[in-house]
């Protein structure tokens, strides 16, 4: 019975992924958005109640996995289509059918996130660390984008609606989350300096950029995850 617990979670989870994917295709993307953060939550939620009550199953491991597929792999994506559509429609030079056929390129997204969950799920050294980016974090970072654009931060918003800024973004996010890179996860064994310096050192530096910077640090404490990773790749 309390196997249900951390399953219901999940399924608060796939809920709010299915929600934020139809207020992105009703052009509310900051609603979406900030629903993606909510998803985020359960999804953490899920995990570490699974921990504290032994409630794991292998059920709960696949809806899991259904359940990141749709608010971590699916929603990114149509946030992204939908930020091209707008960047696109913006550009004076863009023909009709490059309006057209150009959003459909950050479907990109949708289709490596769901190489990346399959990999993670076969991948027995993925248990204390990553290989490659998560897909929580690649869309934490891409749903930062419509926050910044409706907060109106730092006057980004020629830099972040153009097409050649999105589709650079786009590749690259594709491809770090297939990548054979190793990323730290933010899992406390213990709380010793020795085995947790680099998280630490993450935090310390997350924290105040987050207040800082606002939704605007969320990209910057991304690279900031991937540079750590690179600079110290060996940890516990």
């Amino acid at each position: 019975m309390k196997k249900l617990i951390p399953n219901t979670i999940t399924c608060l989870n796939l809920f709010t992924g299915c929600v934020a994917i139809f207020a992105a295709f009703q052009d509310s993307l900051a609603f979406a958005a900030y629903l993606v953060y909510l998803a985020a939550i359960f999804d953490f939620l899920d995990g570490m109640i699974a921990r504290l009550l032994h409630a794991y199953s292998e059920i709960g491991k696949q809806l899991d996995s259904l359940a990141d597929m749709v608010s971590f792999g699916v929603l990114p994506g149509v946030i992204m289509f939908k930020l091209m559509q707008k960047a696109i429609r913006s550009s004076e030079s863009a023909s009709l059918l490059t309006m057209e056929l150009f959003p459909f390129f950050a479907f990109l997204i949708i289709i490596f996130s769901a190489l990346r969950l399959a990999k993670f799920n076969i991948d027995s050294r993925q248990t204390t660390s990553f290989i490659g980016v998560p897909t929580p974090a690649n869309t934490l970072l891409i749903s930062s984008l419509p926050l910044i654009l409706d907060n109106d931060l730092f006057n980004l918003h020629y830099f972040i609606l153009n097409p050649v800024t999105l589709s650079v973004l786009t590749l690259i996010m594709s491809y770090l989350m297939v990548a054979e890179i190793p990323l730290f996860a933010l899992k406390f064994k213990n709380f010793t300096w020795k085995d947790n310096s680099i998280r630490f050192i993450f935090l310390i530096i997350a924290l105040p950029l987050l207040f800082l910077l606002k939704f605007a640090a969320i990209p910057v404490i991304i690279v900031l995850y991937i540079l750590l990773s690179l600079i110290k790749p060996s940890y516990s």
